[in-house]
This record gives C-alpha cells, structure tokens and sequence, in this order.
C-alpha cells in the first residue's frame, strides 16, 4: 500500500504530511514504533512512530529511520519553531515527514494504521477473487451463463464482462462508445425498464427484438438504500441462461453496490487529501516539493493563487453551503482546464485556487481566469462571487505570499460591492486602509479618545456629526460636495461641522487632527 494511501486511510484528523523527498508513492509495508531508549529496529518501508521524543529530540530518530530506509516518520511537535528543523532532517535522510495532531494518543494511531496496513495485504492476497468491477463483471457472467455490463445512473458503460461474437448490436454499440446507443435507450425509457431499475431490486427482462438486431436481456438496479447507483445487464447468447440467473442477478447488484460506493468514497478521499495538501502549503505547514509531486508540477516554476468569496446573499446554513458547493465546483472545472495540475480547497468561507506551472507574464491571463469564473457564476448559478487574484510567485515555495496578497485584497473587496475581480494594483489605498484601521482597531491606546466620544455623542442623540464630519474630511473641505452626498443643505452641513468640533473639542484648522480624524473614524 502507497504511503498516499495509508494517509488518505487515517484522514486529515490523525496526521498531516510535512515534506515528503521522494513522493507519496513508496510502499508502507509494515507500522513500528522507536522509542528514543530503545536500538532502533526499522527496516525498508516501515512507517515509524517516533515516541517519547519530541520536536528537537526527535531528530536523531528520523535520521536514524531514514538512514534503514523507512517509508516515513509521524512525531509530535513541542512549537513551530522546531517544525523547520525536523523537516531539514527529513530531507536530508530522504524520509517523509508526518506530524501527529498533540491530542491524538500514539496507541489509537497505530491501531489504525496497522489495520489500515493489514486489509491492504489482505486485499491484495484476495486480489484474484475480489477483483475490481471488470473481474466482477466476469463473475457475474458466469453466474448467469451471459453477456454481462454494468453502467452507472447515466448508462455510460462502467465494466463488463469477456464476450465472443455472440453478441449483438446494442452490446457491441454500447461496448464501443461506453454507452448505450440513444435509440434504444429511448425504447427502454418508453417501456418504463429505467423506472423499475430504479425503484428496487425486481428484475426486469427486456424480450428479444429480432428486427432491432437485440437478443433477450436480463437487468437489475443497483442501489444504496433508496439512493440508485446504476444497473446490471445480462445479454443472452447463444445458449439460454442459467435458470437461477435472476437469484443470481439480485446478489450481484448488491455486491456491485458495496464496489460502486468503495469506488465514490475513495474517490472523494483522495480528493479531500489533495485539497488538504493544498490547504498545508497555504498555511505553511507543507512543503511545495510533496505538494508538486501529488499534481505534476515543477516545484520552480512560477505559480500564483486566487481565492473566491460568496458576497451577500441570504439563506439558512444549508442554502449556503449548497451555493458554496455548486460555486467550488465551478470554479473546479475552470481551473482545472486551464492548468491540469490545478488544486481547490474551501478554507472557511473562502475558495482558494493554486495555479502552479505558469510561464512569464502570467498575471493577465489568470486575471482574465478569474473573471470568467465570477462571471460563469454570475450567469450560471446565479450567485454573486468576489475574487482576489494573489501575485504570481517566482517558485511554488513562495504560494504562501501569493495567498496572503490575495487574502488582503479580498478583504479589501469585502466593503464594496462594485468590485468584483480585483489584484493588489486595483485597490492598493483601499488595502492599506483597511489594514491601518485594523491596527487602530486592535490598539485603543493610539487612538484619540476624543473622537470616541464623538462617537459616543451621535449614538446617545442620535445624531450625524461623526458621519458628517467625515464626509466633510473626504471632499477636502468642500461644503457643497459633502452636502450632496450627504442629501443635506450645506448651512446645515456647516452647523454640524461647528457642532462635533465642539463636542469632541477638537481644532480642525490643525492639518494633522483632520488628517487623524478622517482615519480614526472609518472605523465606523
């Protein structure tokens, strides 16, 4: 069993990959544990469990295991500062590096990764009898005495079963282009066979159709609970079939059914471990070279990362997922047609996108990218979106600043909703705004308590003087332009002005107090 696998087994919750020098493709052939105290024991693709040693303690020990060849070393970690150091070593000895979550306890750990290991051997030993759906395929054939093909709720072909030139022209159409020709399928939807696939486990005969060139058929739905899955069917050859074919048919589906849904689940698994790496290298906690080997791409190569945000929109939590979802799909397809190597993780609220492998002068392309992608949401789902394109980085290590500048701009974007696309040069001043007023909002002590209290004032009143002055700041003295973005008549805009002067007892002839004020009171 890969060590990829292994990880996507234990899941996200257990484990987090920290450098990985040769990939995630090395086999894992047994679990051991190495205990500082104790000669270590380890052999060729082991996954070593270091306990009783961590952070800095723990680096003789994962030179040790790499040096006898191990797959890869799980440790626990004391701080971030250590982090660095014990990936060097793993690198250096050519071992993965796994980090262990503190609140997991070693022996759940390698319980789990033991019998993770131990089905994988078992699987493989049974290899010839469980097969995969080809092989059951097969096995149904001969249960039956037919022709066999299973096909998901969309009849495209997913398997099927070795035939001779007994078959006929819907087999051999079906076979050649994965699906069964649309004629007949409209045949088989006038009949109702697809109604009664789906609604339980009868088997249904399709008689023989002479002048359609189509031989007797047997089918059967698979399902999950009430949830369809697909159908299995039987072609008759030139013998008849087996006289418990039927009995046989409703054993099969089931079996299909377990295969069916091992298939969806770790598809998803797998999906859901690369979207974990990705949200590691965004974070930090990942380096790009495992990151690179899981998608295909060159580590040094230029890169650049794009996060999506749904903008308003009101609904239960459930409603709002469900947007979330249809909208990370999209973006999915997108980004994965103009890079293959493409990874999307939700953090949060938020969508991001690694592009990695791009040549030179990227920016507007992936620029153009994202607005196709707002757009397409825009039109398509009906949902508003607001996108942050992150600078393209010289090297994959560097995706962590490309974020960190998308992140900036988002959050910029977030107060105004004519913008939807944006990059750093787009709204430079409205970033850095905001980020000074988070400082300001972080720190009291560099705030000026007079405006405060002007704040204070207008919220016990009910009063305007804080939002007027500040209107007042932004048209740079213009009474007459302030007074119409404030819909009021300018003597009235003058008294206010008079007015929050002296109740915060301020001089607004000081340059520097107007210019304070206008910061301090975006805050509001």
């Amino acid at each position: 069993m890969s060590l990829q696998q292994v990880l996507i087994a234990l899941g996200d919750p257990l484990v987090e990959v920290q450098v990985a020098p040769h990939g995630l493709d090395p086999d894992v052939r047994d679990v051991v544990i190495l205990d500082p105290d104790d000669a270590p024991d380890v052999r060729p693709g082991d996954l070593v469990l270091v306990i009783g040693a961590r952070g800095r303690a723990a680096l003789p020990l994962i030179r040790a295991a790499g040096s006898r060849g191990a797959a890869a070393v799980a440790v626990k970690g004391d701080d971030r500062s250590s982090a660095p150091l014990l990936r060097q070593a793993a690198v250096d000895a050519g071992v993965a590096l796994l980090a262990v979550r503190p609140e997991v306890r070693w022996e759940h750990l390698e319980a789990l990764a033991r019998q993770v290991v131990s089905s994988a051997r078992l699987t493989a030993d049974a290899g010839e009898v469980l097969g995969d759906l080809f092989a059951l395929a097969q096995t149904i054939a001969t249960l039956t005495g037919g022709v066999v093909s299973i096909e998901d709720t969309a009849s495209r072909v997913l398997a099927y079963s070795r035939s001779t030139d007994e078959v006929d022209e819907l087999r051999r159409l079906s076979i050649l282009g994965r699906q069964g020709p649309e004629p007949f399928l409209v045949l088989l939807r006038e009949w109702g066979v697809y109604q009664r696939l789906r609604s339980g486990e009868e088997v249904v005969r399709i008689d023989e159709r002479p002048e359609l060139g189509i031989r007797r058929r047997l089918a059967v739905g698979v399902h999950a609970g009430s949830q369809p899955l697909g159908s299995i069917w039987v072609q008759e050859g030139a013998a008849p079939l087996a006289e418990q074919a039927e009995r046989a048919l409703i054993g099969a589906a089931r079996i299909t059914a377990l295969h069916l849904i091992q298939q969806r689940n770790e598809a998803g698994a797998s999906l859901r471990f690369r979207e974990n790496l990705l949200a590691g290298l965004l974070d930090g906690r990942v380096d790009a070279r495992s990151v690179a080997g899981q998608i295909g791409a060159d580590p040094a190569k230029p890169a650049a990362v794009v996060v999506f945000a749904l903008h308003g929109g009101a609904g239960d939590r459930t409603e709002i997922e469900l947007r979330r979802a249809e909208v990370t799909g999209l973006i999915s397809v997108h980004a994965a047609a103009y890079r293959r190597g493409a990874l999307v993780t939700a953090v949060g609220d938020r969508v991001y996108v690694l592009l990695p492998d791009l040549g030179a002068g990227a920016g507007p392309a992936v620029l153009g990218l994202t607005r196709e992608v707002v757009a397409a949401a825009v039109r398509h789902l009906g949902t508003d979106v607001r996108a942050a394109v992150g600078r393209t980085v010289a090297t994959l290590d560097e995706a962590l600043l490309s974020r960190q500048e998308a992140d900036r701009v988002l959050d910029a974007l977030g107060h105004d909703s004519g913008v939807r696309v944006a990059t750093l040069a787009d709204v430079r001043s409205r970033v850095l705004v905001g980020e000074t007023l988070a400082l300001l909002a972080e720190h009291p002590r560099v705030r000026d308590p007079r405006l405060d209290a002007l704040v204070a004032h207008d919220a016990e009143h009910g009063g305007e003087l804080a939002r007027s002055l500040l209107a007042h700041l932004d048209a740079l003295g213009d009474v007459r332009t302030a007074a119409e973005r404030l819909h009021v008549h300018p003597n009235t805009l003058r008294y206010r002005i008079r007015r929050a002067a002296e109740v915060a007892g301020i001089d607004l002839g000081d340059p520097l107090v107007r210019l304070f004020a206008q910061l301090q009171l975006r805050m509001r």
